[in-house]
């Protein structure tokens, strides 16, 4: 005999899937998990053939510089150079430091570490949510289509794909931040979730030593991952009532300050004061704000116009229908699992009095955070108030960060700061996270309807067919981008590589002025792209780097 339980609509279930709503339900799950795989591995081949792509990389613009001062600064040297003389960016030239001491391998591998960390945190990332809500676990090719295709998305959507992936400074300055910021976030959870006491404090700790770092990594990324910081800490404030206590406020808080304290330390470094004199800034004015407006709406218009971007709708529809398809867990069963892991807990540590007071203690936060935020509620969603607030807060939140990076990027680079689209990466990943969890709710919410008692087997085809052609066609619409890539990247190595080998030669022969033939990848400048040699940085550094007076065009 089918035992049965109660949805969250009233709707009659059968635990054991013998009755038609489950079989209606292992459908929906089945149909979708197949058409993930699909996705997962369309993403998964363009995430592949960009970290393959890296072997391919070879100097272009800023690498002539870092690849010289790291080999005769060491990266010490480097770091105090940046500091001193050219922006500020403690981390950013340390890390630069780091990635060219072995010339070009470090860059060349950067790519493949991007591509893992990035796509192996948000798999991370969607699990913690999920067990956050107290929602069933869907079938993990889901999570990892997810987390493949917003990181195809990241990478490949843009309008400036070789400077997001496979051009280190670009991604150290604009894609690593992401990824350090992810990561951080996963720490904090997984220390909140079952850690031993002293691990909140270390986490605390932790985000105010990584928001330091980051403040002196990337001015954007900053004000970016500031604004959202300072906005959930302000949320979770115990007074609220959406948090039983202070730890997410004063985690949040630690990184705040310490990204101010970076981008103070950032600001204030001779090597910045230099900078903002090459660039000086306008005075605030109503001409200058409007202009700051146009170039904000044409960025948008541009992220606008690249429909690939709805896969990360499509993608979270998917994962929202596969949610509302899993049978859900009754109260009874979550209090019955949680009593027998307390009692393991208790057996497995009975002779250490100090480890079953900490397990105390995390039980009882755990208690008050549900109670708090409504984890008790069926279908393991927090109470209408927060819902409401998670759920319109994001979109406005990005828009004002990317006009923050708009305006900074008008200040320091003029009426064209807007088409630095490495940039951009900072604002996205947070837009791409929004619109995945946008597209979970509505899945969810209409696969709940669609597994109703009514038989809807039309519509359930039809949300399926809808949230799968999007998302294929999402992955579909980059591999065009992808293929340009490939081929710019392979065809530069080549040409690069023999000239390499015939200005090394002339270098061994003697010769201190060889020439060099420009060659354009990504949009980046290369040497002797200036009016005069004395404005040609790229063009002095090249020489610097093969150790020749001068360069000329062949």
């Amino acid at each position: 005999m089918n035992r049965t339980t109660v949805s969250e609509h009233g709707d009659a279930r059968t635990r054991d899937g013998g009755g038609d709503d489950g079989t209606r339900g292992d459908g929906l799950r089945r149909a979708a998990s197949g058409i993930a795989l699909v996705v997962a591995a369309g993403a998964a081949a363009l995430l592949a053939v960009g970290a393959f792509l890296g072997l391919y990389v070879r100097p272009t613009s800023d690498d002539w510089c870092a690849l010289w001062k790291t080999r005769d600064m060491g990266v010490l040297g480097i770091t105090a150079d940046f500091y001193s003389t050219q922006n500020g960016r403690v981390t950013n030239a340390f890390l630069t430091g780091l990635l060219y001491s072995d010339d070009m391998r470090g860059p060349k591998l950067m790519p493949a570490v991007l591509v893992v960390a990035l796509g192996s945190g948000l798999f991370l990332l969607a699990r913690a949510a999920l067990r956050a809500l107290r929602l069933p676990r869907p079938p993990v090719v889901l999570l990892v289509a997810a987390a493949a295709l917003l990181s195809a998305l990241l990478f490949f959507a843009g309008t400036r794909s070789y400077q997001v992936l496979l051009w280190a400074p670009a991604t150290i300055s604009h894609t690593l931040p992401s990824v350090i910021g992810l990561w951080a976030v996963l720490a904090a959870v997984r220390a909140a979730r079952g850690g031993p006491r002293w691990a909140r404090g270390a986490a605390v700790g932790s985000a105010l030593v990584t928001g330091v770092a980051l403040g002196m990594l990337s001015e954007p990324f900053t004000l970016v991952g500031g604004l959202l910081a300072a906005t959930v800490g302000v949320l979770c404030l115990p007074r609220l009532g959406w948090a039983a206590d202070r730890y997410v406020s004063t985690w949040c808080a630690a990184a705040c300050l310490g990204l101010a304290t970076g981008l103070t330390l950032l600001y204030t470094s001779p090597g910045a004061r230099w900078r903002r004199a090459q660039h000086p800034q306008e005075s605030l004015s109503l001409a200058g704000l409007g202009e700051t407006f146009h170039d904000w709406w044409r960025v948008w218009q541009t992220i606008g116009g690249q429909g690939a971007y709805a896969g990360a709708l499509a993608v979270g529809a998917l994962l929202g229908l596969a949610l509302a398809a899993a049978r859900p867990r009754t109260d009874e069963t979550a209090r019955t699992g949680r009593t027998d892991r307390t009692d393991r807990t208790d057996r497995a540590n009975s002779k250490d009095r100090a480890a079953l007071t900490d397990h105390s203690d995390r039980t009882e936060r755990t208690a008050r955070t549900d109670r708090a935020v409504g984890r008790d509620r069926p279908g393991g969603l927090p109470p209408r108030r927060l819902f409401l607030v998670v759920v319109l807060l994001p979109l406005p939140l990005v828009l004002l960060a990317s006009l923050a990076v708009v305006h900074g990027l008008r200040s320091g680079y003029g009426d064209t700061g807007w088409t630095y689209g490495r940039t951009w990466t900072n604002f996205l990943f947070p837009l791409l996270l929004a619109l995945c969890a946008y597209g979970a709710w509505g899945g969810y919410l209409l696969g709940r309807r669609l597994l109703a008692p009514v038989p809807r087997p039309a519509g359930r085809a039809a949300a399926l067919v809808a949230a799968g052609a999007v998302a294929l066609g999402s992955a579909a619409a980059l591999v065009q981008p992808v293929r340009e890539l490939t081929t710019a990247t392979v065809v530069r190595s080549v040409a690069w590589d023999r000239q390499n080998a015939r200005i090394r030669s002339e270098v061994s022969a003697g010769a201190r002025d060889v020439a060099y033939g420009p060659l354009l990848i990504g949009g980046l400048s290369e040497p002797l792209f200036a009016s005069s040699y004395e404005r040609d940085w790229a063009a002095r550094c090249t020489a610097t780097y093969y150790r020749v007076d001068r360069i000329h065009r062949p």
